[in-house]
């Protein structure tokens, strides 16, 4: 799979449809069309984002990894993806995009939605992880007005949404999110062993980041 950001698309029938998860201005999915954004999640304002964003790609540098696409992190987010049932996983870092360098989802013959490796930061629900800094477990996006407002939800049909944190234990930094979605809503009394599968994965995706030291 490539590493450079795909733009959003519709394929002709006879192709899978690729999406860069939808952008502002995207108003038509697979699925219908698409519903208006709600309200901002409350994130950071422009200054305050510029330097996170700042801080962030001082750790990234400082601690040796790569803001492209890997195999490390997408075979994270398919160990993720598979342990809690959901078609796709995420290893998601909040750059200028949030950029997603772990990706599992569906084969392209699947039928369902192929995505890209890109999302704006006004899209999703991993700005709200990030703003809030702890996990956000959604098992039917529409039991609240305020996450059921997305774009996301058309655009790829999904209807459960769990998500956590990626914060480097030492400086506190939040470098982005781990997350699962997938089309089928989940049992409310499943929540918290799927809340607490992703923030497994979280803990393991930081291990490979920036490993604790040794006693």
């Amino acid at each position: 799979m490539s590493n450079q950001p795909t733009g959003p698309h519709l394929a002709t029938q006879s192709a899978p449809t690729i999406l860069s998860l939808p952008r502002r201005g995207m108003r038509n999915g697979p699925h219908g069309p698409s519903i208006p954004s709600g309200p901002s999640t409350g994130g950071p304002r422009p200054a305050h984002r510029a330097i996170e964003l700042g801080q962030r790609y001082e750790l990234l540098e400082h601690l040796g990894v790569s803001t492209a696409a890997s195999q490390d992190f997408d075979e994270l987010a398919r160990d993720m993806a598979e342990k809690t049932g959901f078609l796709y996983g995420f290893v998601n870092l909040f750059l200028e995009e949030q950029t997603f360098v772990g990706l599992h989802q569906p084969p392209p013959d699947s039928g369902y939605v192929t995505v890209g490796r890109t999302m704006t930061h006004d899209h999703g629900w991993c700005p709200e992880v990030v703003a809030r800094r702890k996990a956000l477990p959604l098992h039917d996006v529409h039991a609240s007005p305020r996450f059921s407002g997305n774009h996301v939800v058309d655009a790829v049909g999904i209807r459960s949404y769990f998500g956590a944190p990626l914060i480097h234990h030492d400086s506190g930094t939040v470098l982005g999110t781990v997350c699962v979605i997938d089309p089928e809503k989940r049992a409310l009394h499943d929540a918290r062993r799927l809340r607490d599968l992703v923030i497994s994965a979280g803990a393991q995706v930081m291990d490979h980041i920036s490993p604790a030291p040794s006693r």
